[in-house]
This record gives C-alpha cells, structure tokens and sequence, in this order.
C-alpha cells in the first residue's frame, strides 16, 4: 500500500457505499480494496470463512483512506462558528 493510507474497515453494502460518501465528506481520499489472505489484518478480522465463497469475497471490500492535501472538511465550513 502506498504512502499515507490507513485500513478503516472491511464492509459489503450498503455500508460500503455510506463510508465511502462519509469519508469523502470528510476530506479524505477513498481506496477500495478486495479482502484476501495477502491483507496483512486477514486473522484478526475474526470469521472469514464466508470469504471462501468467491460470490460473496467480490462483495467485501477494505476500506482505506488518505487526506487529500489541501482540501477543507466540511466541518471547517464556518457552519457552526
């Protein structure tokens, strides 16, 4: 993974779709990875034996993210000042 990235969490949708929304809002970049025994967390994420099953695996993604330089969340939108 390159530079900067952080792992948020593993979801399938609809929660997949509303952190990506979420986290863009925030600022931050999105990257959306597919889970797999190379991701270095595979044991700690508990139960993965529903990922055996290649139809449901395309469906779970890991969620990372980056700040995007520069860029203003909307919290600093002066909303609430």
């Amino acid at each position: 993974m390159e530079e900067g990235w952080k792992r948020r969490m593993v979801a399938s949708e609809p929660r997949l779709s509303e952190m990506v929304e979420m986290y863009e809002d925030l600022g931050f970049e999105v990257k959306l990875e597919p889970v797999g025994p190379d991701d270095p967390y595979w044991e700690e994420d508990g139960c993965t034996i529903c990922l055996e099953d290649p139809s449901v695996k395309d469906l779970v993604k890991v969620v990372y993210t980056r700040r995007i330089p520069g860029k203003v969340d909307q919290r600093d939108d002066g909303l609430f000042d």
